[in-house]
This record gives C-alpha cells, structure tokens and sequence, in this order.
C-alpha cells in the first residue's frame, strides 16, 4: 500500500495545528547573524527578527541537499513509498533544488516536486488541500495532477509600506525604488510566470494600498467560492481589518490571518500586508 509523505519548507509559515492534522514535514531554512544563525519558525520568533532589524539585517541560508537526506532517510524508515514536495517559488530561493537533488538519491520514494512559484501561506493553502487528498486515500497520480489546477486558482498580492528590504535584497530596482518613496507610491506586487515578484500597480499612500488589496481579493470572490489568507510582518491592525471585511463577504469559505516567517520577513520588510485567494474548484 503506498504511504505518501507531504513535505514543504519552513517559508509557507502553516500553522502548526495544519502540521500535525496532515503529519507535514518542513525543512527549515536559516536565519544568519554575524554571531549566531537560528532555525526559521523554531528557535527565533518574527517578533524577535523584527525589533533587531534597526541593528542587524540577517540573510537567510536555504536548508541543504543534505538537510533533505536526513528528512529522506526518515521517511524510508517510516515506510513512505512516494512524497510530494511543495517549496517557496524557484523565483525568490534555490530551495527546490535541494529537494530535486537529495531525491535522486532514494529512488525507493517516489517523489513529485511542484514549483509553486508563490510563497508564504499561499504555499500553505496548496499544502492544506494536499493534505486533504492524502488523508481521503486519493491516489498518488490523482493528487499530482490535481495541483497544478490548484495552482492556477489561486492569487497573491502584497504591497510593503517601505521599499528598503527589497531594495537591499535586490528584488526591487534601486532607481524605482527611489522614486516610490520620494512620491509616497506603495506597489502592489505580486507573481510572475516565473515565480518572481512583478509589480501589479503603484497606488499613492498607504490607505489607497489597503484598499487596492481588499478590492482584488473582493472582485476574485465575486466569481466564485474561495479560501483568503491574510498576512502581515507587524501591521497586524490593517491586517485584522482586512480579514474582518474579507470574512464577511459571502463567497469566503475559509479565513486564516497570520504573520509571515522570518526568511520572508527579512526580505520584504516587517511592513507587509498580503492577500492571498484560492478560488473552489
């Protein structure tokens, strides 16, 4: 009888209880400081990175090809016959060659690995459904076909109150972002084809920010059912806000607010709000 591992990493920042409930395993990615590295998620909080920004920007390491042999050599102890892995975007970490390398070496598992090109709880919400397949006795191929349908019925979309991070991480243009914040314009980013972070549209202050975000997720739900993630680093009051307003909207089906993860964190900037919709297939 096969025995499917569901794996992801420490980025998509799934709540523990969906952790144990679907028995995930996350690879950890690092958190480095000049004297010291933490575990993303395990032995540092997002609170902690946050306050030591204005001292410190960390940089994040991905976890190893032989962080993922570990991981792999438990799985064939527990008897696992196949895996699917589901890692941040190829766009923003090289994490999913670490899964891709270290698989090769246990062909006793079967291993699906399926670019999201997303991240954060966006990454969560895929995990969640494959979970559920797994645990209705879905077959392997089944679930493996039915993700990247997931994929395309889902949407993120964020906007940062301080181009600094990204500018500093190389994810942004240093001449826009200089521009932006000379003009007050917050970008409304999202994805691309290729899992990076392209610019949807620029919008002028903060508020217009929060309502370009509400008015996306708003016009997706208007379509159809769906499942809202709502996301942030520490603008936690916009963000209770939003997923206030989102709730009640009639098409929403499951609502989750939480706060991103450090190796997220760090690179956006702690003033993040983010939006992420899953339409119902």
């Amino acid at each position: 009888m096969n025995k499917i591992a569901l794996i992801t990493d420490s980025t998509s920042g799934l709540p523990k209880e969906y952790v144990e409930k679907y028995n995930v395993k996350v690879v950890s990615l690092k958190i480095l400081y000049k004297e010291k590295e933490f575990i993303d998620g395990v032995n540092i909080t997002p609170e902690e990175v946050y306050s030591r920004l204005p001292k410190e920007l960390p940089t994040t390491s991905m976890p190893s090809v032989e962080d993922v042999a570990v991981l792999y050599e438990e799985l064939v102890k527990e008897g696992y016959t196949h895996a699917i892995v589901l890692p941040v975007s190829s766009g923003l970490s090289g994490t999913i060659n670490s899964f891709r390398l270290a698989s090769e070496n246990f062909e006793s598992i079967n291993t699906f690995i399926f670019d999201t090109k997303i991240l954060s709880m966006a990454v969560g919400l895929i995990v969640i459904e494959v979970g559920k397949m797994i645990e209705e006795n879905k077959s392997f191929e089944y679930i493996c076909d039915r993700i990247p349908k997931i994929r395309e019925n889902l949407w993120l979309y964020f906007t940062v109150d301080t181009l600094e991070y990204l500018i500093k991480g190389g994810r942004i243009g240093k001449v826009t972002g200089g521009i932006g914040q000379m003009l007050n314009l917050k970008p409304i980013i999202t994805m691309n084809e290729d899992g990076a972070y392209t610019t949807f549209t620029k919008v002028r202050g903060s508020n217009q920010a929060f309502k370009k975000l509400l008015s996306l997720a708003s016009e997706i739900l208007d379509k159809r059912k769906g499942k809202v993630i709502v996301m942030t680093g520490t603008m936690h009051e916009e963000a209770e806000r939003l997923k206030e307003i989102l709730s009640q909207h009639k098409n929403t089906t499951f609502m989750y607010k939480g706060t991103i993860t450090p190796a997220v964190g760090i690179h956006s900037g702690p003033r993040l709000l983010a939006v992420a919709v899953m339409k119902e297939l």
